[in-house]
C-alpha cells in the first residue's frame, strides 16, 4: 500500500499535452464549479496499483490550481483491493470519498456507492461517450454509480515469429494440436485456476456466448447447464485436456501467470486484456521484443465472436462527507482529454507511463492515440462492438464462485457435464432464496 499526496502547485497543462487554464477563468473546463467553493478541502482516493492510474495522479496538481481541492490517493495492489472495498462498506465510516472497484463488486456494494444519474445530467455528461459494455459495467439496477476509467476490451496476442497468419476462431486454435512443431513452445496460454477473482470465466464467457447461450434464462435460473453451453465449456476444457494446445501449466496458472509464459516465450499465444500489450515489450519483465508481438481481435466460436468485456470504474462512497467536491474530482478525472493526454504522453513529472488504456468512444477512434499505441485502440474498438460484461446482480460474487470452481475441477479431469449441472442447481438455490428467480 502506497500513499502519496500531492498539495496546491502549478497546473500542469504542459504535461497534459493542451493549452493552460486559469483556475479563476469564467468558462472552467470540465464543467468544474466557479469560485472554488471547496477550496481546502482534501479527498481520499483509493485505487488500484496501475501505471494508468500513476499517471492521473501525477497530473492531479492541475485538479488543486483549477478547485482548490487536495487529493491524497491510496495505491492498493488488485489482488487485494477487493477485501479492502469490503471492509470500506462493513466500517461505513467515510475513510476514502472515492473508491475504485471490478464492475462485478458493485452489485454487492451498491448500498454505499452513491448514484451519479442527477449529476451528470446537471452538468450535462452523458455516459454514450463510453462502449456500450463500458457504460453498463458502471451502472446497476437502472442507476449509474461511477465511471469506467479503468476498462478493457479482449484481444489475441501472438507471436509474429512463430505464427504467420493467428488463427481467426477457437477451431482453429485447437487444430494446432495436430500440427504445432515447436517443442519448447506452446501454442497457447490459458488460465484455469480457480483463483478467487473468478478469471478463469474471462475466456470462457467467449464459448458460452459464441454458442448463443446466457448465463442466466430470462426467469433468473443459471443457463449454463443446457446442452449447448456445456458443449461449449467442454470446447473450452478440451483446449487444455483433449487437443493439448494450452501450456500444460494452464490448469495452475492465474492470469499473471499466462502473461509470464506468453512474456517468457513459453506460449506463443495467449487472449487476454489490451493492457498487457505495454507490459509485453518491457525489457524488464518480457523477453520479446516489440516486432515480435502481433495482434487481432479475438478469435469466434462457432462462427460468433462476442467477447468479454472489463471495467474499474471509480465511485464517491456515500459515507464521504466530501460529496460535492469528489464529483468535481470525478469530472476532472474522467474528462476526454485527460483521456487522450494519458494514453499519449508517455512522460509525467519526470516519470514514465506507458499506458495505452482509454474508455471514452472519442480516444478509441482517435488517429493520434492509435498512432501511439500501434493501432491497438481500433482492434479494440472492433472487438468492443460485440461485447458484453459479467452479470450485475448482487449474488453474483457466491454464485459466480461456483461456476468457476466447477471449470476448474472440469479443466482438471473431471466429469463436464456433471459439474456444470451441480453448479446450476446450487446456484438455483442461491437465487431463489435471493429472490431473483421468477
Amino acid at each position: 500500500m502506497d500513499k502519496r499526496h500531492f498539495l496546491k502547485g502549478a497546473l500542469a497543462a504542459s504535461v497534459l499535452g493542451f493549452g493552460s487554464m486559469s483556475a479563476t477563468a469564467a468558462d472552467l473546463p470540465y464543467n468544474l464549479m466557479e469560485g472554488k467553493p471547496f477550496d481546502g478541502t482534501k479527498l481520499n482516493i483509493l485505487s488500484v496499483v496501475t501505471p494508468q492510474f500513476d499517471g492521473l495522479m501525477l497530473r492531479a496538481d492541475e485538479f488543486t490550481e483549477l478547485t482548490g481541492i487536495e487529493t491524497e490517493w491510496t495505491f492498493i495492489p488488485f489482488g487485494s483491493l477487493q477485501e479492502k472495498i469490503n471492509a470500506e462498506g462493513i466500517a461505513a465510516n467515510g475513510t476514502y470519498d472515492v473508491v475504485n472497484y471490478l464492475d462485478s463488486w458493485g452489485p454487492p456494494n451498491a448500498h454505499w456507492l452513491m448514484p451519479i444519474d442527477e449529476l451528470m445530467a446537471r452538468d450535462g455528461i452523458s455516459m454514450d461517450r463510453y462502449p456500450a459494455a463500458f457504460a453498463r459495467s458502471a451502472q446497476f439496477e437502472g442507476k449509474t454509480l461511477g465511471f469506467p476509467l479503468r476498462a478493457h476490451p479482449q484481444v489475441l496476442f501472438y507471436r509474429k515469429d512463430l505464427i504467420e497468419t493467428p488463427p481467426k476462431s477457437w477451431e482453429e486454435i485447437a487444430a494446432l494440436g495436430e500440427s504445432w512443431t515447436a517443442d519448447d513452445v506452446s501454442p497457447i496460454a490459458l488460465y484455469f485456476n480457480n483463483d478467487g477473482n473468478r478469471q478463469n470465466l474471462f475466456i470462457w464467457l467467449n464459448f458460452l456466448w459464441g454458442a448463443g447461450e446466457t448465463v442466466f434464462n430470462e426467469d433468473g435460473s443459471a443457463a449454463w447447464a443446457s446442452d449447448a453451453a456445456i458443449k461449449a465449456t467442454e470446447d473450452y476444457v478440451a483446449l487444455l485436456t483433449k487437443h493439448e494446445v494450452a501450456n500444460p501449466n494452464s490448469l495452475a496458472f492465474v492470469e499473471q501467470d499466462a502473461r509470464q509464459s506468453f512474456m517468457q516465450g513459453k506460449s506463443a499465444m495467449i487472449p487476454g486484456w489490451w493492457w498487457f500489450y505495454s507490459g509485453f515489450q518491457n525489457p524488464e519483465t518480457s523477453t520479446l521484443t516489440k516486432d515480435q508481438i502481433g495482434f487481432v481481435g479475438m478469435p469466434s466460436y462457432t462462427g460468433v465472436t462476442k467477447s468479454y468485456a472489463i471495467s474499474m470504474p471509480f465511485a464517491i462512497s456515500e459515507y464521504s462527507k466530501n460529496k460535492d467536491a469528489s464529483w468535481e474530482f470525478l469530472k476532472w478525472l474522467s474528462n476526454p482529454e485527460m483521456d487522450k493526454a494519458n494514453a499519449t504522453v508517455r512522460e509525467v513529472k519526470g516519470k514514465s507511463i506507458v499506458n495505452n488504456v482509454v474508455t471514452h468512444i472519442s480516444s478509441l477512434q482517435d488517429e493520434e492515440v492509435n498512432e501511439a499505441n500501434d493501432n491497438i485502440q481500433q482492434a479494440a474498438w472492433e472487438s468492443l462492438k460485440e461485447s458484453d460484461i459479467m452479470p450485475q446482480i448482487a449474488e453474483w460474487p457466491e454464485v459466480g464462485d461456483l461456476l468457476s470452481a466447477a471449470i476448474a475441477e472440469a479443466a482438471a479431469g473431471g466429469d463436464t457435464r456433471q459439474l456444470m449441472t451441480d453448479a446450476a442447481k446450487q446456484a438455483d438455490r442461491i437465487l431463489k432464496r435471493a429472490g431473483r428467480i421468477k
